[in-house]
């Protein structure tokens, strides 16, 4: 089985961590992730990029300590690694995800209004 490398949580660093949020694609992964709660597989993350990009947008990710990726079978489930994250950052994740939520909303309603 194919397992992929993953910092220890002493080796998670606050400037990757807001570098890979700091990406409209990735946060918008960290948010759905967040969402749900639990593992999700790639496919179900609909990000409107290539395949290649996208795969590069959750090695950032992975890399920066804020997802885990596990293989089962072909599938490359994901998850949020909140529990490390609250830990060395507290209430990081939290104020990020809930700033996006504010900015997607207003993004939404002033397409629609326009």
């Amino acid at each position: 089985m194919r397992v992929l490398d993953h910092p220890r949580p002493e080796d998670i660093r606050l400037e990757a961590v807001l570098h890979a949020l700091a990406d409209p694609m990735r946060l918008e992964v960290v948010r759905f992730l967040a969402q749900a709660g639990g593992e999700v597989a790639c496919s179900e993350i609909d990000l409107a990029v290539s395949k290649s990009t996208g795969t590069h947008h959750y090695r950032v990710l992975r890399e920066a300590g804020i997802i885990n990726q596990v293989y089962r079978g072909t599938a490359k489930l994901n998850s949020l690694r909140r529990e490390d994250l609250d830990a060395l950052f507290p209430g990081l994740l939290d104020s990020v995800i809930a700033a996006a939520a504010r900015l997607g909303t207003r993004a939404s309603s002033a397409r629609h209004s326009g």
